[in-house]
């Protein structure tokens, strides 16, 4: 970032919105928001956690995050959002596939366990899985949000905010399923698995920082429901405005429908230190 980019700014309920001219620089000022929170939380523990989502949505936070000096990724333990049923981790559209390309190769964490999505039994997968985030308590979350308003595979028909699973197996919808082929990690919509196991609404909410990006044209419509319409599950995503640390990070694209009066704020000069904002 430069010091002429300008962000706008706005608070709806305990949600924090900011909007940038374009993808690249959201995803910079998210990697950033990352970086810094992963220095802080460094400095007086061994180990960070940190859930890494996969699509379109997170590939300019990851390019930016990893192309950052002096982040302490020998303490972080990387954990995984969702994953396919059924999917070989070598599958070009499998997440697992997905986070090794453009994290796990590029930088070395102090571990990373993602979800076995080909594993006989999808249910123990599930009670391992919840096991695990009990012992690792993630402290930062990347992710963004379906154009269903998803958020990781929690889609509307199985969202549940009391949900008393940690992690579980879930039927994909058709607006769900054909995004995944519209971004081109499937031929066609036939081919994009019909279920997966993904972190529920109550154990991503527990995380103390969600870091939300949602770039591009095909998002807008559902930005404007997550900002304008009443919480509920019929749009997941609207309960990240009683999140006390969520920030969402939007492109022009992705906040064109979305009309409030915002803050500009002057952005640092990315060149004066260590990205911190």
């Amino acid at each position: 970032m430069t010091a002429t980019n300008l962000r706008s700014v706005l608070t709806l309920g305990s949600l924090r919105v900011e909007s940038f001219a374009t993808a690249e620089e959201a995803g910079r000022a998210a990697a950033e928001d990352a970086a810094r929170l992963i220095r802080t939380l460094s400095h007086d523990r061994e180990s960070i956690g940190v859930v890494f989502a996969t699509g379109a949505s997170q590939l300019a936070i990851l390019n930016a995050l990893v192309a950052l000096d002096d982040l302490p990724w020998e303490k972080v333990i990387g954990v995984h959002l969702d994953e396919y049923v059924g999917i070989k981790p070598n599958d070009p559209g499998s997440f697992r596939h997905y986070l090794v390309q453009h994290l796990t190769s590029r930088v070395r964490l102090r571990a990373f366990y993602p979800i076995d999505g080909d594993a006989p039994d999808p249910a123990a997968v599930c009670d391992r899985y919840a096991r695990l985030l009990q012992e690792v308590r993630p402290e930062v979350c990347l992710m963004g949000i379906g154009e269903n308003g998803h958020l990781a595979f929690n889609d509307p028909g199985v969202a549940d905010f009391s949900d008393p699973l940690d992690v579980k197996v879930v039927d994909l919808d058709r607006t769900c399923r054909a995004q995944q082929a519209a971004e081109g990690w499937f031929s066609s919509v036939d081919r994009v698995p019909r279920q997966a196991i993904t972190l529920t609404l109550p154990a991503i909410l527990r995380i103390p920082h969600l870091l939300a990006s949602v770039p591009g044209e095909r998002k807008a419509a559902i930005v404007q429901r997550a900002l304008e319409e009443p919480i509920s599950t019929a749009c997941p995503a609207t309960i990240l405005r009683e999140h006390p640390g969520a920030t969402l990070y939007l492109d022009a694209a992705s906040a064109a429908l979305w009309q409030h009066e915002r803050t500009v704020e002057r952005l640092p000069d990315a060149s004066a230190g260590t990205g911190s904002r």
